[in-house]
């Protein structure tokens, strides 16, 4: 029986984690027909217009992560405010808003450090695949289907916690300010949050996905004075090259040659990456880590190197954000034309190629590939 408040959407549900490559064939995820509940008193009710697949996406997939299935994938996306729950008071119907994946409660111990730290409640509420406070709304002919990382963008419709979206304007095009929710956010916060360099500073950024392409357009705003990009592929560093990176390097070519710079950014979730990553990291530099590898992954470093050359060794999850704060400031970046969001997007793709999309993702040849939903199919 259908409950009220609830609707039909369509979205993208993962039925199994761990199914083999290639996902084209074998299909972990089908496109389904879902009844989702209306929002509760903290919640609101969007209409998805466009959402990014990122490897936090593929890591449920091929079992890096496991979370609860089946379940609802996307988590960065953004859409329209169709209704929201009595007790949201600061946004209305019609309004863009931006998704974020790990909501803040703004009450643990945790959020009271300025984006340094996760919200433990966050943290909690996503890996049992709820929304923040524990509610769940979307189910499939009686079967409960879990959220994913509070968003579950990859539908046609979404009811998200208020604490995961923040409004943009209307002059920030639906794609655009879909990627700025977690591929620029965790990106450029890397780098703006995690090691805030000065223009006298170096930077290298190892791994150029969506995330690491971020973090390079991020750095190039802030007009840092020697700007490293590194990937094992030749097209990426091609295009690193073409935004702005004033030298483009291979993990084998850096470590021949001794390429160091002051701030090192491991943005491509292996443990390679990252001991690539802290041996290029100079005397008295810091190491950022924005990358998510399995968590079995294991990397080899020297605790002397640490010590004997003051180095520091940083952590950055969701690149060290509030997202409330520093979404408008990478969308005015946007708006100003210093941070082409835009060079970001491999490919516009619909829902139904999600299995095709995971598949370039896992073999790199995507940096990001974004969902556009038709808004007649949507209203």
């Amino acid at each position: 029986m259908r409950r009220k408040g609830s609707m039909k959407i369509t979205g993208a549900v993962l039925e199994e984690i761990g199914r083999p490559r290639p996902f084209a064939d074998s299909r972990p995820i089908t496109i389904s027909e879902l009844e989702l509940d209306g929002p509760g008193p903290t919640e609101i009710l969007v209409r998805i217009e466009a959402a990014g697949i990122c490897h936090s996406d593929l890591s449920v997939v091929d079992g890096n992560r496991v979370r609860p299935v089946p379940m609802l994938l996307g988590h960065e996306a953004a859409g329209r405010v169709v209704e929201v729950g009595s007790e949201v008071t600061d946004l209305r119907p019609g309004q863009r808003v931006v998704m974020s994946f790990l909501p803040r409660c703004e009450q643990c111990e945790n959020c009271a450090e300025d984006g340094r730290l996760p919200c433990s409640t966050g943290s909690k509420s996503n890996g049992e695949g709820t929304l923040l406070h524990g509610s769940m709304h979307l189910n499939r002919d009686g079967e409960k289907i879990y959220h994913h990382l509070g968003v579950s963008g990859f539908a046609t419709h979404a009811v998200v916690d208020r604490a995961s979206a923040v409004p943009v304007g209307d002059d920030i095009p639906a794609d655009i300010a879909a990627v700025l929710g977690c591929a620029v956010l965790t990106g450029g916060g890397a780098v703006l949050n995690a090691a805030r360099p000065r223009p006298q500073d170096s930077i290298m950024i190892v791994g150029l996905g969506g995330v690491g392409m971020a973090a390079l357009i991020t750095a190039i705003s802030q007009n840092v004075s020697r700007i490293i990009a590194v990937d094992t592929m030749e097209e990426k560093l091609a295009h690193a090259g073409r935004l702005g990176a004033h030298e483009t390097y291979t993990p084998q070519q850096v470590a021949e040659q001794g390429i160091k710079a002051r701030y090192v950014i491991e943005c491509a979730g292996n443990p390679r990456a990252f001991e690539t990553a802290f041996a290029a990291t100079a005397v008295g530099g810091t190491t950022i880590t924005a990358g998510l590898p399995h968590p079995d992954a294991r990397a080899r470093i020297s605790p002397l190197t640490v010590t004997a050359e003051a180095r520091t060794v940083v952590g950055s999850y969701l690149g060290s954000a509030v997202p409330a704060r520093d979404i408008p400031k990478y969308a005015q970046l946007w708006r100003d034309g210093k941070l082409p969001v835009e060079e970001l997007i491999s490919a516009r793709i619909a829902l139904a190629d999600i299995n095709e999309a995971m598949d370039q993702l896992a073999d790199g040849k995507a940096v990001r590939q974004v969902i556009m939903f038709d808004a007649a199919d949507t209203a």
